[in-house]
């Protein structure tokens, strides 16, 4: 499972894996449950590679926010997202320590950790994103 193949549909729970491009769409599959559907172009889709969260200084791409939570960790599941909004925020401190609490919402916090707990449980390669990482500041 590469990073950059997976996504996020508004209205669907869950994290898909992009699997193979069709004349109107793509073919995805469930990071949970395995189960294969058609995405189209009427859906809002966002590329996990694309996402970024603010910080005072820069936009830290996600990729390094969950890597950070991953190191933190240790590569098992973190505490849960359903838990109070001053547990995640402080949570949310240990990993990211400069993020911008004006423009980073509980809600968007909830979401990163609830999709890094989705990751782990279909057991991706967190040390995979520290070569990608690499990868893109060479070429930089």
């Amino acid at each position: 499972m590469e990073f950059n193949k997976i996504i996020s549909v508004t209205g669907k729970p869950g994290l898909f894996e992009i699997l193979s491009q069709t004349k109107t769409g793509v073919i995805v599959k469930s990071i949970t449950d395995g189960k294969r559907f058609p995405i189209t172009a009427t859906h809002n889709v966002s590329l996990l590679e694309n996402i970024a969260i603010y910080t005072y200084e820069e936009e830290v791409p996600l990729a390094k926010v969950i890597k950070n939570i991953a190191d933190k960790e240790d590569g098992k599941e973190t505490i849960s997202h359903k838990e109070s909004s001053n547990k995640l925020v402080a949570y949310f401190s240990e990993v990211l320590p400069n993020f911008d609490e004006e423009r980073v919402y509980a809600s968007n916090i909830k979401k990163v950790i609830q999709w890094y707990n989705s990751l782990v449980k279909a057991g991706f390669d967190f040390n995979s994103l520290t070569e990608k990482e690499a990868v893109s500041e060479e070429e930089e």
